[in-house]
């Protein structure tokens, strides 16, 4: 049984809650714009996030790691989400959720409307 499968509401949602910890500690490091740009990220990842602990606590880490480099490099935000930050977001989510549910129902709906069209055309 893994760490996510044994723990609580944390470790159900974000994995193992020793990495949620440690990435925690890590955005709390960040200069204040960054941290506060983090946390916008995470409060809308813990709504539309990967579906499975493990590609959370990942990309947790991923956005821990690229507003570090960011900070460091004096990066502005705005150029390191882009002129849409929920596209930006979006983006990330699906790089992390492969296999998750979301990803099999964008599937499910696809395949249902080309076949609709191919019926249509068939006609």
């Amino acid at each position: 049984m893994s760490d996510a499968e044994k723990g609580g509401f944390i470790a159900r949602v974000i994995g193992p809650k020793r990495r949620w910890w440690e990435y925690k500690a890590r955005v709390k490091k960040l200069p204040p714009k960054y941290r506060t740009a983090v946390e916008a990220i995470e409060r809308y990842l813990m709504h539309f996030g990967p579906v499975t602990a493990d590609n959370a606590a990942a990309l947790f880490e991923d956005v821990a790691d690229l507003f570090e480099r960011a900070a460091a490099d004096g990066t502005p935000i705005r150029e390191i989400v882009g002129d849409d930050p929920v596209e930006f977001v979006e983006a990330l989510v699906r790089n992390y959720s492969k296999g998750g549910y979301v990803d099999r129902e964008r599937a499910r709906l696809i395949h249902t409307i080309d076949d609709i069209e191919r019926e249509e055309e068939n006609r």
